[in-house]
């Protein structure tokens, strides 16, 4: 099992430094994956230009988009866009597609809430694939450094995304709110169940907010009730109470044991703290984890 690390963008007041310094880290450390996400109303910085950064910054790991709210944006110039990214990165980008959960979102840059269909979104991966094929605007560039473009996994949870999933992704971006194992051996075994019908082994990851510590679960109290506030104040303080792993390290240790077990190919871990402290604690795990 691949083991990654997310950014931690959803922090607020974050520089330059605290975003070179966390990806030089990860890109020296024992990770195999580095990882960040989208999000329109909120003061993260921007998805495509981060992306870039990271993509020339690193040298060595894995890219992981988690996730691009495809059904919002023009595929067109999303395929330019992320064949940029490949690109620069010499084809160590990863795309995690997904229809998102937030109207203020899409109406914030003028998109149409009712475009969060599944049907939209594989139309659109398809779009990009055939721009990267050349077969659709056989000008349109850069040219992928990955045969093909870059891989795709979808941010699905329904039994009928899945299935249309495994007609355009490799495998699952997923995410535990809980971080509880019997929720990710759940999703493992859907995802299995619909990429099977395709004659598909799928890529199993799977991904969750922790915090390390005597702070774990202040920090983590504190990060959810920023992020979750879309949801409204009372429940995102309810669900700041409960979600993500907060432990020691040799809790951490433990549950990676468990989703290893579960079939996972690869973990993201997702910080609720820009402390690079956290880092540290979360790869001195790693590094000894087999």
């Amino acid at each position: 099992m691949n083991i990654g690390m997310t950014l931690p963008v959803m922090e607020p007041d974050l520089s330059r430094k605290d975003l070179e310094n966390w990806t030089l880290r990860i890109d020296a450390g024992p990770w195999s994956h580095i990882a960040l996400g989208e999000r329109i109303l909120f003061p993260n910085p921007e998805f495509i230009s981060t992306l870039s950064a990271v993509a020339a910054w690193t040298k060595r790991v894995e890219i992981i988009a988690t996730i691009s709210v495809l059904t919002m944006h023009n595929p067109i110039l999303c395929a330019k866009q992320f064949a940029t990214i490949d690109m620069i990165s010499e084809g160590r980008f990863t795309l995690g597609v997904g229809v998102g959960g937030r109207e203020e979102d899409y109406k914030s840059i003028g998109s149409d809430w009712s475009n969060r269909r599944w049907a939209t979104l594989s139309k659109n991966v398809k779009t990009m694939q055939s721009v990267w094929s050349k077969e659709l605007h056989p000008n349109l560039g850069p040219t992928t450094f990955s045969n093909g473009g870059p891989k795709i996994l979808a941010g699905a949870v329904g039994p009928k995304a899945m299935e249309m999933s495994a007609n355009f992704a490799e495998g699952l971006a997923g995410f535990s709110f809980n971080a509880d194992i019997e929720e990710i051996k759940d999703s493992f075994y859907r995802v299995n169940e619909a990429f099977k019908k395709n004659n598909k082994t799928p890529r199993l990851v799977t991904s969750f907010w922790f915090g390390l510590g005597e702070s774990a679960r202040s920090d983590i109290q504190i990060h959810l009730e920023r992020y979750l506030s879309w949801m409204g104040d009372d429940l995102a303080k309810d669900l700041a109470k409960t979600a993500g792993f907060s432990g020691n390290q040799a809790d951490l240790k433990e549950f990676l044991s468990l989703v290893k077990a579960a079939g996972a190919t690869d973990v993201l871990l997702v910080p609720t703290s820009k402390n690079i402290e956290q880092l540290i604690l979360a790869e001195e795990v790693i590094a000894q984890f087999s």
